[in-house]
């Protein structure tokens, strides 16, 4: 399929009705049904089943249990050091930067608006003007699981309905807007250094988007749905490298960081593949308490 008929048809299929067949054939237990589609598929993108915990493609009960599937022990080392901000997923990194004057970089040349991406919400956007931003894509090969770049507590998640158009490079580079327009659940996170935000942007195709302490979140409710968790009891707290959400078939993370909280520069670039665990970042008040305690000694 050459591009300009990808990108047209991005417009004209009916994403959602789309997305939905395709997510009820994915939750489909018939084995003629999907233990070929799963040998397909595994066959296809040349997935990595040895570091799977469950290498038999035979014993997933469906094709979203081996999308989603759980690794061994071990598998994505995470970077324990209190300084290190870690990637949330496997992928590449789409883009990554500063939040300036209220916008994020999409691909080159097109930008798109943080108080969009944040549903409209421009109190919680004020929260990371001049911040920081790392988008990371995951293909459909990557591990699909998303876990947490730093330790925060949950404040608030939101649901936002939109479209779902695929978030590949093609769209990215060619549909203005992309992630403020698709369906998305925004995670907003407390952190020691910080306010943080995970933003779990649904595609043509995703079955779902769930979280570990809401299930499955999209598909949803037509209308945006707000849910505050501040005064929940007990607290639902998360540590650095845990599992927060995964999408059933593939899409984007971006996470976002408070102003003054994170330096993204220097060691991945747009186009780098990362796993999830891997140091994309550090603290940047966790490093000048470190600077000042070595010139304290």
């Amino acid at each position: 399929m050459n591009d300009r008929l990808f990108l047209a048809l991005q417009h004209l299929l009916p994403h959602h009705l789309v997305s939905r067949a395709v997510g009820t054939l994915a939750a489909s237990t018939w084995a003629p049904l999907k233990s070929p589609f799963i040998r397909w598929f595994a066959r296809r993108y040349q997935v990595n089943l040895e570091e799977a915990s469950c290498q038999e493609l035979e014993q997933f009960a469906c094709f979203n249990d081996f999308f989603t599937r759980e690794l061994k022990p071990g598998a994505r080392p995470v970077d324990t050091s209190d300084e290190a901000i870690v990637s949330p997923a496997d992928g590449l990194i789409s883009q990554q930067g500063d939040i300036r004057a209220g916008s994020l970089l999409q691909a080159k040349g097109r930008h798109y608006s943080l108080t969009s991406l944040l549903g409209g919400d421009a109190d919680l956007a004020e929260a990371f003007q001049e911040g920081n931003f790392c988008t990371v894509y995951l293909s459909p090969r990557d591990y699909h699981r998303v876990h947490m770049p730093v330790a925060g507590t949950l404040t608030r998640m939101i649901h936002v309905p939109g479209k779902l158009f695929s978030v590949n490079q093609l769209t990215s580079e060619n549909v203005d807007g992309l992630f403020a327009r698709n369906e998305r659940v925004i995670c907003v996170f407390d952190t020691d250094s910080g306010p943080m935000a995970l933003v779990l942007v649904g595609a043509m195709i995703v079955a779902s988007v769930d979280t570990v302490w809401a299930g499955q979140v999209c598909p949803g409710r037509s209308a945006c749905a707000d849910h505050r968790y501040e005064d929940h009891a007990p607290a639902i707290q998360i540590g650095k490298g845990e599992e927060m959400g995964r999408f059933k078939l593939g899409s984007t993370v971006i996470a976002l960081f408070g102003p003054g909280m994170a330096n993204l520069e220097g060691l991945f670039s747009p186009g780098d593949s990362v796993r999830m665990g891997q140091r994309i970042g550090v603290l940047s008040c966790e490093t000048a308490a470190a600077e000042e305690q070595s010139a304290a000694d």
